[in-house]
C-alpha cells in the first residue's frame, strides 16, 4: 500500500455488488464524480430497475465479473450479508492485489475486509450518514452528506478524497468506535422515526385529522434546540418534575398496550436522569418522578 493517495484523482473503474437503496445513489455519485462504473451485480427485479435507472453504463454480471474487471469494488449489501460476502470471494480468491474494495455498512470499520486485504486488496469503510429512497434525488441529498470514514492511515487521504468527490463531508471513526458510532445513528434516526409515527398515531386517536400540522412546528423546534443546546433544550412534565402529569401518560399509554407504555416509561426515566444530572431537576422532584415510574405494576397502573 505505498502512495496510494493519487488513486482517488484518477479515474476508477467500479464495480458495483448490491444496487440497493444506498449501493445505487452512491454508485451514481461515484460516475458523477468521473468514474467508471463498468459492471454491476443485482439479484432482485427493485435492483435491477434501480441499476437501469441510475447507473444505465453498468452490465449487470456474476459477482466474480464484477470484481475481475474493477479497480474499486463497492460493497453497498446489509450489515450481516457483509462477512460473509467478503469471505466467499476470498474462498473463491477473486479479490486483486491493488484493487480498492469499499463498503458502506455503518456497524463494521475495515476488519471485516481483511480476507480480501490478506490477498492485497485496499479496505476503506464509507459510510454515508443519510437516509435513501434509492431514486436519482438521493444525489441531491449526498451534497454534503457527512461520510463515517475509516481505513488504514496509509489509505486516509484516499478514503476522504472519495467522499468529497461524490460531495459528501468525510467525518473519521476510530475502528474499535465504529459499533458504538452506529449504534448511536440507529438510535436517533430509527427510533425517532418509530417516535414520531406513533405519536401521530396517539393524536389520531385522539381526535386530531392533521396531526402533521400540528407536530411540525414543535418537534422542529425540539430538534433544533436541542442540537444547538444539547440538555439544556429538555422541556415538559419530565424535565419540571410534574410526577402527577407523568403518572397520568402512563396510565395513557397503557391503554395503548404494554410496548408503547414501557416504552414511555424508559424514555421519561432516561430523561429524568439527564435532567438531574443537568440540573435542571431537583433531587426532591426526580424522586418522586422516578417513584411514579417505577411503581407502574405489570398491568401498567400507577401505584
Amino acid at each position: 500500500m505505498t502512495e496510494p493517495a493519487s488513486a482517488a484523482t484518477s479515474r476508477l473503474r467500479v464495480g458495483v455488488i448490491g444496487v440497493g437503496r444506498a449501493g445505487g445513489p452512491v454508485a451514481a455519485a461515484l460516475a458523477r464524480a468521473g468514474h467508471d462504473i463498468t459492471a454491476a451485480y443485482a439479484v432482485s427485479d427493485t435492483s435491477r430497475l434501480r441499476a437501469e435507472s441510475l447507473i444505465p453504463q453498468a452490465q449487470l454480471r456474476a459477482l466474480p465479473e464484477v470484481v475481475a474487471d474493477a479497480d474499486l469494488v463497492l460493497l453497498a449489501v446489509p450489515d450481516d450479508t457483509l462477512p460473509g460476502l467478503v469471505t466467499g470471494l476470498a474462498h473463491a480468491h477473486v479479490w486483486q492485489a491493488g484493487q480498492f474494495v469499499v463498503h458502506l455498512a455503518g456497524r463494521y470499520g475495515t476488519s471485516v475486509l481483511q480476507p480480501a486485504v490478506e490477498q492485497g486488496a485496499l479496505p476503506l469503510a464509507l459510510h454515508p450518514v443519510m437516509t435513501f429512497t434509492g431514486t436519482s434525488v438521493d444525489l441531491a441529498r449526498l451534497s454534503g452528506c457527512p461520510f463515517g470514514v475509516t481505513a488504514p492511515e496509509v489509505l486516509r487521504a484516499v478514503a476522504e478524497a472519495l467522499v468529497v468527490e461524490m460531495g459528501g463531508e468525510p467525518v473519521w471513526v476510530n475502528e474499535e468506535s465504529r459499533a458504538l458510532y452506529h449504534t448511536a445513528l440507529a438510535h436517533g434516526a430509527n427510533h425517532l422515526t418509530t417516535l414520531v409515527a406513533e405519536v401521530m398515531d396517539l393524536l389520531r386517536r385522539a381526535g386530531v385529522d392533521e396531526p402533521r400540522h400540528l407536530l411540525e412546528p414543535l418537534l422542529r423546534a425540539a430538534l433544533e434546540n436541542v442540537l444547538d443546546k444539547g440538555d439544556d433544550a429538555l422541556t415538559g412534565p419530565v424535565s419540571r418534575g410534574d410526577a402527577g402529569s407523568v403518572a397520568e401518560h402512563v396510565a395513557q399509554m397503557n391503554a395503548q398496550g404494554a410496548i408503547s407504555r414501557d416504552a414511555y416509561v424508559a424514555m421519561a426515566r432516561l430523561t429524568a436522569d439527564r435532567a438531574l444530572a443537568s440540573g435542571r431537576l431537583s433531587a426532591e422532584l426526580a424522586e418522586r418522578l422516578l417513584s411514579v415510574l417505577a411503581s407502574s405494576d405489570a398491568s401498567g397502573d400507577v401505584q
